[in-house]
């Protein structure tokens, strides 16, 4: 009688063995019929200088799930927030949360503040460029630069790479006004480097590949922190802006996945090709009244 209940025992264990194996290989290969049968077509607006990797993103999902499509609509005049609400688009690019969407922290991005070669200042302080940005410094010898006067490249107001760096230094609405304005971080390089005594601020991700790149610009250390991913990491650089993804608090499958893709290896690989990961420096959302109410600014 033991000898049948240990011939039992043996075959029992190898049945759970087998089914275990069986459930692991079912595992395997439902994931990827359930993922290749999404379907659908989602919109993603916005406006400022995420555009690329966005469309990176959003390819390299295509290729993932044949049958699905993800618009890039990238516009100055989008209201991407506004457009979520309404159900024109899924997911707005912002970096400002919003209290009746959610938000899905995507990385941190550098704000680098860029001049021409020929300068020889390597640094400033975090109030040096608040002045030097409001027009209250007017020449570069006030900063022990060269003796000529300081030439703006402005960066345009409805950006959301402007709004992150006027609240970086605390001086929303006070940038000054300046002949010249680049419309995009390409634009602000090739003014910056032509020009002598130019000075602009852009995307550090950008801002580190034209150095590479060997374009003739600087990129100022603040306040003694050398700008690079593992500072803004760190949170010890202070130029720096939320990416944000703004959706409908009930998401349907396909936008779920799209998230689900961009928190992944392959997704997080193409956004650290400009952006830098949250790292110690998470990013915290609590938007204020007054953010949850302001519209005016496209691409929020």
């Amino acid at each position: 009688m033991r000898n049948y209940q240990r011939l039992f025992q043996r075959r029992l264990s190898r049945f759970h063995v087998f089914a275990g194996c069986c459930c692991l290989l079912f595992g395997l290969f439902a994931a990827p019929l359930a993922a290749s049968a999404l379907t659908g077509r989602i919109v993603i607006a916005g406006y400022g200088p995420e555009q690329q990797v966005m469309q990176d993103l959003a390819r390299a999902y295509e290729k993932l799930h044949p049958g699905t499509a993800i618009d890039v609509e990238w516009d100055r005049t989008v209201r991407a927030a506004e457009m979520v609400k309404t159900g024109e688009a899924h997911i707005a690019v912002t970096d400002r949360p919003d209290s009746s969407l959610d938000a899905v922290p995507l990385a941190w991005d550098g704000i680098a503040v860029i001049t021409n070669f020929a300068n020889p200042l390597t640094e400033l302080t975090r109030e040096q460029v608040q002045k030097l940005f409001t027009g209250q410094v007017k020449r570069w010898s006030d900063l022990e630069g060269a003796d000529q006067p300081v030439e703006i490249i402005a960066r345009t107001g409805n950006d959301n790479l402007t709004a992150g760096f006027e609240t970086s230094l605390g001086i929303t609405g006070r940038l000054v006004q300046s002949s010249t304005t680049a419309r995009s971080d390409q634009q602000a390089l090739r003014l910056v480097s032509g020009r002598d005594a130019g000075v602009s601020y852009m995307s550090l991700g950008v801002a580190l590949r034209a150095l590479e790149d060997g374009i003739p610009i600087r990129i100022l250390s603040i306040d003694g922190v050398e700008p690079g991913e593992p500072t803004v990491a760190s949170g010890h650089y202070p130029l720096k802006r939320p990416v944000l993804l703004l959706t409908a608090t009930q998401r349907d499958p396909l936008t779920a996945s799209f998230l689900s893709f961009i928190q992944s290896t392959a997704g997080q690989l193409l956004i650290h090709s400009l952006y830098t990961p949250l790292g110690s420096s998470p990013i915290v959302i609590s938007p204020s009244p007054a953010q949850s109410k302001d519209t005016s600014r496209p691409a929020t």
